[in-house]
């Protein structure tokens, strides 16, 4: 009887050990932020913050800190959340609307455009929001513009003056993604031409911040180009000519005076550094201007406000960072560092530099998604230098948090390999692992900061490694064009790679799964099928399955993949339909299914149009036809991602329960 008791005492014992112990709630991970953004104004003297605080959805904020900071709902709505809000000028600004609620599929491409005043006045709707009806006072203004039109930016405001215009751009909905630009009026919904001829086939341009378009792109039968307007012109020349996939050089940004600043890559690896653009010699200059070794230039020149000087840039390396031209923001920079150690702070700032500065800071890091902090330099009586503005999460302690770090290892035939480790700093030996493969597969997986998914399969006990493999951009041309023809073979060694190296290194145990949507999906059943003896289990969402149905297309499947892409990038990038007929069929989880033995979560979207459902429904069939059945779920209203909090939240505890069978 005494060793019953002691028994049961040690259960009841292990039962309060694991409550006690028990990892935070899905929910902490995937609702959406309490404070999403901050935004100085033109003066510094107000603030726009995007937060749900205090109201059941995303909402414009003003605080006005010459009356004592108070904050004032300016905007909300009952059905969406506010998007991108922008200072016009210190009374009036502008925003989109999401509605989330709708699922991915309703929100990604069309938020519409408001204005309204930092009081909350002259509320107007400037442009449709898709699939929403038009908000009016019981008239509808006849100058409303439809749904295809985007924001191209908000010129700097003029000395002792307000603005009221912003430059737009009207997106063609045809083949073509052509762009026509306009100035509209945010008082008055009134537009006017921007004064001169556009180059034919314009899918893109390059303001300065006066707003004045200095570069257009433009592509046309397989080619791209890219042409400048100098101050004052009205005539457009050429800077270069390429495929779609061979550009000499990438242009980044211009300035008021006429600079043009671009980055070029060199070196066996390829890193693209910035340089500036000689006019006089139709080329980069030689010296670089801003270099960042082992990474890919990424990023944006940071201007003063008042007088259009370039200060510095605000790049990526492994995390967001800021890199200072001026002396004395260089310094401030120094001293916001000290005062947050261990953080990212990334710093906006009016009338920069001065004794009278404004600066709002953004701290971060891998563990804590961020608070935001006001810096006056001359505070006014009663007030202080620092002030904390907001949290982005406020309920998540950033201690319960695990760590990141950038690794890089070699893959088997030598290529660097960046490989990002996600992990409880409290771990102890080898754990359980989940190899997170990011989707594109033409884009950066992943940088130095706090990121849900890695968080949250790390707090319920997993190592995660995202490797940057082959064919990810951000990392070089070499590494880039490295996965070229490469789906399910290089590219999905270096993914093995990553888990064995973290296996030899004592970081993962021989317990392992394997996960990632879209591209990330598909490398996902790849692993299975390549690679079995490594992973007890995979988690695919939104997954290319079927290669030849992505490279060809179908009269049957509607996606949103161009002709120029079937036609030009994909038979380039991943294989010709019918010159790489036999590489594709070997390399297409539907035609791979019967290698397929450890069990499969599908999960995909009934209205996406990047990986439309018929993917998901072939793959499911493919595998049952092996005896195989996978677990199944789909998500209705979402597109090529999930949008809908509940949806989110109702995945990832999906994905818990299904990982914790077949690893714990």
């Amino acid at each position: 009887m005494a060793r019953l008791l002691r028994c049961a005492a040690l259960a009841l014992m292990g039962l309060t050990s694991a409550a006690l112990a028990a990892p935070p709630p899905a929910e902490l991970f995937y609702k959406d932020a309490e404070l999403v953004d901050v935004v100085l104004s033109p003066s510094g003297r107000k603030l726009a913050l995007t937060t749900s605080k205090g109201v059941d959805r995303l909402a414009l904020v003003v605080m006005d800190l010459d009356q004592g900071g108070k904050p004032s709902v300016v905007a909300r709505f009952r059905d969406g959340d506010v998007y991108d809000a922008r200072w016009v000028d210190d009374d009036r600004l502008i925003y989109g609307v999401v509605d989330t609620f709708d699922g991915s599929a309703r929100y990604s491409g069309a938020p519409g455009l408001f204005a309204v005043n930092a009081d909350g006045s002259k509320f107007r709707q400037l442009v449709r929001r898709q699939w929403k009806p038009v908000i009016t006072d019981g008239t509808v203004d006849e100058r409303l513009l439809d749904w295809n039109h985007r924001v191209l930016a908000v010129p700097r405001l003029p000395t002792g003056g307000r603005n009221d215009e912003v430059l737009i751009a009207e997106f063609s909905t045809a083949e073509d993604d052509t762009e026509t630009p306009k100035w509209l009026n945010t008082r008055t919904g009134l537009m006017r031409n921007v004064g001169f001829v556009e180059p034919a086939g314009s899918v893109g341009w390059l303001p300065d911040s006066r707003g004045e378009l200095r570069v257009a792109f433009t592509r046309q039968q397989g080619r791209r180009a890219a042409l400048w307007r100098a101050p004052g012109s009205k005539t457009w020349t050429p800077l270069f000519e390429s495929d779609l996939l061979s550009a000499p050089f990438s242009v980044e940004a211009v300035d008021d005076a006429g600079g043009l600043y671009v980055s070029e890559a060199s070196g066996p690896a390829g890193q693209r550094a910035l340089k500036r653009y000689d006019f006089e010699r139709r080329k980069p200059q030689d010296t670089p201007l801003v270099s960042t070794p082992g990474f890919d230039f990424s990023g944006d020149l940071v201007v003063d406000e008042t007088n259009g000087h370039v200060l510095g840039v605000r790049l990526l390396v492994d995390a967001m960072t800021n890199a200072w031209f001026d002396p004395a923001m260089k310094e401030f920079q120094a001293r916001v560092d000290r005062l947050f150690p261990g953080q990212s702070n990334l710093v906006s700032c009016r009338r920069c530099g001065t004794p009278d500065m404004v600066a709002l800071v953004r701290s971060f890091s891998d563990r804590d998604p961020g608070r935001f902090y006001l810096y006056q330099g001359k505070p006014k009586a009663g007030e202080k230098a620092w002030m904390s503005v907001g949290t982005v999460r406020e309920n998540l302690k950033p201690d319960d948090m695990a760590i990141v770090e950038l690794q890089r290892i070699p893959a088997r035939d030598g290529l660097e390999l960046p490989v990002w480790v996600t992990r409880s700093p409290a771990a102890a030996g080898p754990l359980p692992a989940v190899v997170l493969v990011h989707g594109g597969p033409w884009a950066r997986g992943n940088t130095w900061g706090w990121d849900a998914d890695a968080q949250f399969l790390a707090s319920r006990g997993y190592v995660v490694i995202e490797p940057e493999f082959r064919g990810s951009t951000g990392y070089g041309d070499t590494h880039f064009r490295a996965g070229f023809k490469q789906w399910g073979q290089a590219m999905q060694d270096d993914v093995a790679d990553a888990l064995r190296w973290a296996q030899k290194q004592g970081i993962a145990s021989d317990k392992a799964c394997i996960a990632g949507a879209s591209y990330g999906g598909y490398s996902t059943l790849m692993g299975l099928a390549k690679d079995p003896a490594l992973y007890h289990c995979g988690v695919a969402w939104l997954a290319v399955t079927d290669l030849d149905l992505y490279a060809t297309g179908s009269w049957w499947i509607q996606d949103d993949i161009s002709r120029t892409g079937r036609r030009y990038t994909i038979p380039e990038a991943v294989g010709d339909a019918v010159k790489d007929a036999a590489m594709l069929a070997a390399n297409s989880p539907v035609k791979q299914a019967a290698r397929i033995k450890a069990p499969v979560m599908l999960a995909f979207a009934d209205d996406d149009r990047r990986v439309p459902l018929a993917h998901g429904e072939r793959m499911r069939k493919a595998l049952r036809d092996a005896g195989n059945e996978p677990v199944w779920v789909t998500y209705a209203g979402e597109g090529h991602g999930f949008g809908n909090v509940k949806n989110r939240i109702d995945f990832a505890q999906r994905m818990e329960t299904f990982l914790a069978r077949h690893l714990k």
